[in-house]
This record gives C-alpha cells, structure tokens and sequence, in this order.
C-alpha cells in the first residue's frame, strides 16, 4: 500500500508572511551589534549612517528578490528562481549550501545566544574541566557543555513543534514578534523618558575619533567591519520566499511582505540605537564591549533601572532569538523538499506529512545538521563564512532580474523592481565587494564557505545520475 502524501497549503495572509520577514530578521544584532560598530566608527552619528545604509542595501536586495520572488511564487525560494534562470546545478548549489553552512549555521548561532542570555540569569552546569578539554580535531564537543545542550535541546523543541503544522509555528511565530516589538519600544520609551540621556551623548564622539573624509581609505575600511556587523542583524530577509507555495495570492503579498517587513525593521533598528546611544556616552559602550563583553542594550538598561531591569532586557532577548531561531527552522527544509522533489537531495525530504502538511523529514534533517554545528562551537566562524556565502548567492538573486527581463521580456511581472537598473545594480556592485573584501580580510573563512559550498559537487552527480 502506498504511503500517505500531503501537500502544502496556501494558509498564510500577508500580515503574517510581514510577520516572519519581521520575526526571521530581528535577533541578536539589535542588542549586540552597536558597540563593535561603536569601536570600528567612533561616532554616534555614524554608527546610526551604519544601519541606514546596511538596511538601504538590505532593501535593495529584498526589492529586486521580490520581483523574482513575484514571477515565480512557488515553495523553496532561492532554489525554484535559480532552477529557471541558471539551471539545475547553480539551484543545487544554492541549496545545498542552505544546508550545508547558511541556515543551519544561523539556526546554532542564533540558539547559542538564548542559551547564553539564559544562563546569564540561570547559571548551567559544566562537566568536569578534565572531560570538557577533550579536543576532536580542532573542536571541543563537550567545551562549555551545560550551554551546548540547552542550545541543542531548544533546536530539537522547536523542530518538533514546526513538524505539528505550519499553522502552529507561524502563530508562535507572530505572539514572539509582537512581544519583541512592545519590548523594544518599552526599551525606546523608558530610555528616552528616564534614562538621563543627552543630546549631547549622541553627538560626542569616543575620544579615540578621528575626523576622516567619507573618501578615506581607512574611513571606507571601518565603515564596512561596521556595515559587516550590522548585515548579521539584517540577515534573514529572503526567507519567507521559501513559503511561496504557502501564502495566500503569493505573487502579490509575497512581495508586499518583503517590502513592508524590511522597512519595520530599518525603522527600529535605527530608532531603537539611537536610544542606546542618547542614553550612554560612545566611551561608554565602547568600553563595556572591550573589558566586559557585556550585552549593550542590557548595558544602557542597567544604566537606569538597575539589576532589575537589566534581568527583564535578558528575557526580552530571551524571547527575541526564540522567535528568530523558530522562524529560522521553520522556513528553509521547503527548499530541501524542492530539491528532493528534483532528485537533488535525499529522498524522503520530499515527504509531506500526510495530517499536519509539514516537510517532516526535511526539518529533523535540518535540526540534526544544526545540532552538529552547535557541538562544532566555532560560531564567529560559522557567521562569516555564512555571511560570505549569502551574500554570494543574494548577488546571484538580484543578477537574475537584469537576466529575465532579458530573456523573458514579456513573462508576468506582478511587481517589477523600483529604480530598475540602478536599485538591482547597487546591490549586486556591493556583494561582489563584500566578497572580494572577505577573501582579502578573512581568507580562511572565505576558503572554508567556497569548500562547504563545493561539498555538495559529488552529491550533485551522484542523485542526477
């Protein structure tokens, strides 16, 4: 008898497709990211031009997606729009690197900063130091265990309440945003009105500053660590792509929901660091990053309200990387059920659950992967490499609109992209820079994301076979 086959629903509204753009991008990096860009800048004022110009960049990326996204509204994102406009083997390649280093990476990394948070009120144990210093290879799987497996715990949690229903992830999904988003306004709004903050704050610079044109070669070197650091917290913004077989009229909310949701979350990065930097002097900031390593959103709150407060800015960063690690697990395993549909991965991933409608296979295979990379516990060097493997694949994107109006001229466009060539243009100038300026500045991490990425070479050929 044959097994069972589900098949995916179209149950998503634009509100909640808006909601996971929001919920799959605001992580960590909004209350961590300001005091490197604090160190590299030096300049309050220029730190807020930072995360202007990271989410103006950002935008441009998701405006030219969404009108590849809107031409080809189907479940797997990235992979369905190379397959048609570079072939089967680019749209692998983008797949299995997904697997391989992006997502999964995002998925630990992300984990491993709740878990962090978590134990900054609730100490976890560790095993004795005799067991946790036993090296593999270059990895400590048992270094810092207590984190590790609350870490690994929390992937496997969330795995399994995405495979009970798409219904279900996306609700949590959208109840975390909304709390993230009240927290972070509590945050603006206590800040401002009791933080004993300044104007002056904001426009005093470190006292390390250097006045530098904007033309400077060393200025144009700080700004882009700064801009690096804030990509980390913009990332994520393609993903609801990979729902397209799961949104209500895809080929209009799809890219409504990438525009909406990228301009909420440029609006409160910028808002919500301002405060940071109204409220302690860049000294200040720059200071608790360097000795402490201290989490500066719970910085600026202890500031004013003390222990107390600074306990209640680590729940909400509790709850802020949950929605963002369940929204990380629950959108990529539909690229993994495209590709095993093509006979491009293994197999059972492209099973859909016969009840709950979800990539059940995908998402335990996924969850596993991330599993090992969170005992890897090399996670500064999963970001890079995971930067500079999206960004590769995000240039590739954006390259692909000037591809189709050229080769489909007349093909149904539902959006078509603002400020066509120079929006799609920028963006694909900037990646080819951020790649170029990675292999220069992090040529290990470079060589380690092109070797994850050809890994999957050998499988290519084995399934096309």
């Amino acid at each position: 008898m044959a097994k069972q086959q589900g098949q995916l629903v179209r149950s998503l509204t634009l509100g909640a497709a808006t909601i996971l753009v929001v919920s799959s991008v605001i992580g960590s990096g909004v209350y961590k990211k300001v005091a490197p860009m604090s160190e590299q800048l030096g300049s309050p004022d220029l730190v807020l031009w930072a995360w202007v110009l990271a989410g103006i960049i950002s935008l441009c990326g998701a405006l030219s997606n969404a009108e590849i996204a809107g031409m080809m509204a189907d479940a797997g994102g990235e992979y369905v729009y190379f397959r048609r406009i570079y072939g089967r083997f680019t749209a692998f390649l983008w797949g299995w690197t997904t697997f391989a280093v992006i997502k999964t990476a995002a998925i630990a990394g992300i984990a491993y900063v709740f878990t962090q948070s978590l134990n900054a009120i609730v100490p976890l144990p560790h095993l004795p130091e005799s067991i946790e210093s036993i090296e593999i290879w270059v990895f400590k799987p048992l270094e810092n265990a207590g984190v590790k497996a609350v870490t690994i715990a929390l992937i496997l949690i969330l795995t399994f309440l995405n495979t009970r229903g798409l219904r279900g992830a996306a609700a949590l999904s959208t109840w975390i945003t909304r709390s993230v988003i009240v927290g972070l306004a509590l945050i603006v709004l206590s800040g401002l009105l009791y933080g004993g903050g300044s104007f002056e704050n904001f426009q005093t610079p470190a006292t390390s500053f250097t006045m530098r044109s904007w033309l400077d070669f060393d200025f144009i070197k700080a700004m882009f660590a700064a801009l690096l650091a804030a990509f980390w917290a913009y990332e994520g913004w393609n993903t609801v792509g990979f729902l397209g077989g799961e949104i209500q009229n895809p080929n209009r909310n799809l890219p409504l929901a990438l525009f909406s949701g990228m301009l909420i979350i440029i609006g409160a990065y910028v808002v919500v660091n301002f405060t940071y930097l109204y409220v302690l002097p860049i000294d200040q900031i720059i200071g608790g990053y360097k000795d402490q390593n201290e989490i500066a959103a719970v910085a600026v709150v202890r500031h004013f309200a003390g222990d107390v407060g600074a306990v209640l800015i680590s729940i909400v960063i509790l709850i802020t990387t949950l929605g963002c690690t369940n929204a990380t697990i629950l959108m990529p395993p539909r690229v993994y059920y495209a590709m095993a549909r093509d006979g491009l991965f293994f197999r059972r991933a492209a099973e859909i659950h016969p009840k709950y409608h979800t990539p059940n296979p995908a998402l335990w295979m996924q969850g596993a992967w991330a599993c090992m990379l969170v005992l890897s516990g090399s996670f500064d060097q999963l970001t890079d490499m995971l930067i500079f493997a999206a960004f590769f694949f995000y240039g590739a994107t954006a390259f692909g609109v000037f591809v189709m109006r050229v080769r489909e001229p007349d093909a149904e466009r539902p959006y078509r992209v603002w400020g066509y060539p120079a929006v799609p243009a920028l963006f694909i100038l900037f990646c080819a820079a951020l790649i170029v300026i990675t292999c220069i500045n992090h040529p290990r991490e470079a060589m380690l994301g092109i070797v994850l990425m050809l890994t999957g070479v050998p499988f290519y050929f084995w399934w096309r076979q």
